[in-house]
């Protein structure tokens, strides 16, 4: 079984004080308990500070566009569904630039696990209001307050019947790691939005503010209840939910392509004689 510091990659740049190091520090503890080695999964990131977390990791490890993750996670899962694919990315990198992506990801219902850091800002472009920046929050380019409304990443994720819907905080790690441990291994598309405060830019969201407001579902919640999960992702302000919002075992995109039944692509042979035999289709 392996131990967490098998996971150690490069030091960590980070603004002291972070929420991505106790990301960090508790993922490498979920993956060693599931025993998963390094080598095993793979790691997809975008641009930001989120997506800097798989160099600070010993994994594989795709590093791509901004907003841009989850159509290279896709590819990399189509190519070797027998290997578990990561997708890490910032509240800015997903549901700004990526937004699209994410919406089809969790219609295709492809086996990839999302965890997005959402710290609230740009935290590698200086502290511009992303998606989930609260209305009326200043920042250094809107100095009058975000006009704009905020993205609730929970309710959008369960009104398209994501299979995996689930919030954790970085200040709750024995919890988050539970989290984790829960998405790597759900079969089909899973999202988990990490509150995670950024000490630099937003003086808002802080450990303090969270803490006074976020709360564990209740052990007799159902998550399978989509009715009851949808009135709890509205749930934002005095009380935040943390856990696993909804779950619904809906068909694993993988399972519904034949060609992938057999083995997974990259285990079959090339055969170029076919390929040309295709490409003759479409002269």
């Amino acid at each position: 079984m392996p131990s967490p510091e098998d996971y150690k990659g490069q030091p960590p740049a980070w603004c002291p004080g972070c929420g991505n190091f106790s990301i960090l520090k508790t993922f490498k503890e979920a993956m060693a308990e599931l025993n998963i080695m390094p080598h095993e999964f793979v790691i997809v990131s975008g641009i930001g500070q989120a997506s800097k977390f798989p160099h600070y990791l010993k994994c594989n490890t795709f590093n791509g566009l901004h907003g841009r993750t989850l159509p290279v996670a896709t590819g990399i899962r189509l190519a070797d569904h027998a290997m578990p694919v990561i997708a890490v990315a910032g509240d800015g990198d997903c549901y700004g630039e990526g937004g699209n992506h994410l919406i089809h990801a969790i219609r295709r219902n492809i086996d990839v696990t999302l965890f997005v850091h959402d710290n609230q800002v740009y935290g590698l472009t200086k502290g511009q209001p992303s998606p989930t920046s609260m209305e009326g929050m200043k920042t250094k380019n809107q100095p009058l307050g975000v006009l704009s409304g905020q993205l609730d990443p929970m309710a959008l994720a369960v009104a398209l019947d994501c299979s995996f819907v689930a919030r954790g905080f970085a200040g709750d790690t024995a919890h988050l790691k539970d989290l984790i441990k829960e998405a790597v291994s759900h079969r089909g598309f899973s999202l988990v939005d990490i509150l995670q405060p950024c000490v630099t830019f937003n003086k808002i969201n802080t450990y303090q503010w969270y803490k006074e407001r976020v709360y564990h579902l209740e052990p007799a919640y159902n998550p399978r209840d989509r009715v009851e999960a949808f009135r709890r992702s509205l749930e934002w302000g005095e009380r935040i939910p943390l856990g696993i919002i909804y779950r619904n075992d809906r068909p694993v995109m993988e399972d519904r392509i034949p060609v992938l039944a057999e083995r997974p692509l990259v285990r079959r042979s090339f055969e170029p004689p076919a390929v040309e035999a295709a490409l003759k289709e479409f002269y």
